[in-house]
């Protein structure tokens, strides 16, 4: 897993602009079966895929926290949200709440999560490539490709099935 963590950065910054043009093509013109084909892909992946092995995303990236989440996990620790906020989150740029640093601070060296019951909405839907209209999420998948070994397997198979570079 090592390797294909250090490999996967470059191989995400190779197929940059192919994948912008196929996210285009298909924001365009999204074939009408493409939920039911993105769940597909995303079942066959995790399948194959064990995030134990990998937890990239735990450790290079941070989840954006909602109010809902804030509420239920400074619940967990049985404390007052202020609290929670103050021990581990910050507003960044766009005015959202994140961690204060990354690596995630619940995550275990046993790449298990410590709040994993209760962690943030964008942790569980975390790469989000089984998501309904996944085509007007492409800005994200983009950067998830480049986190996310599962993630980058899942565009490239979907490239595949459903046509790429101006084919279809």
């Amino acid at each position: 897993m090592d390797e294909i963590l250090k490999q996967l950065p470059k191989k995400a910054r190779e197929k940059h602009a192919e994948n912008k043009r196929f996210f285009k093509k298909l924001k365009r013109k999204p074939p009408k079966n493409l939920d039911y084909v993105m769940q597909e892909l995303h079942e066959a992946e995790f399948e194959r895929t064990d995030c134990l092995e990998c937890a990239n995303c735990c450790k290079t990236t941070g989840p954006l926290f909602t109010n809902a989440d804030i509420e239920r996990i400074a619940k967990h620790f049985r404390q007052k949200p202020q609290v929670f906020i103050e021990q581990h989150l910050r507003i960044d740029e766009d005015n959202d709440y994140v961690l204060q640093r990354v690596p995630c601070t619940f995550l275990g060296a046993d790449n298990y999560c410590s709040i994993y019951d209760v962690r943030p909405k964008a942790c569980r839907e975390f790469p989000h490539t089984d998501r309904k209209r996944f085509q007007q999420i492409s800005q994200l998948t983009l950067k998830n490709v480049a986190v996310c070994p599962a993630a980058f397997n899942i565009v490239e198979a979907m490239k595949a099935r459903v046509g790429s570079g101006g084919k279809q």
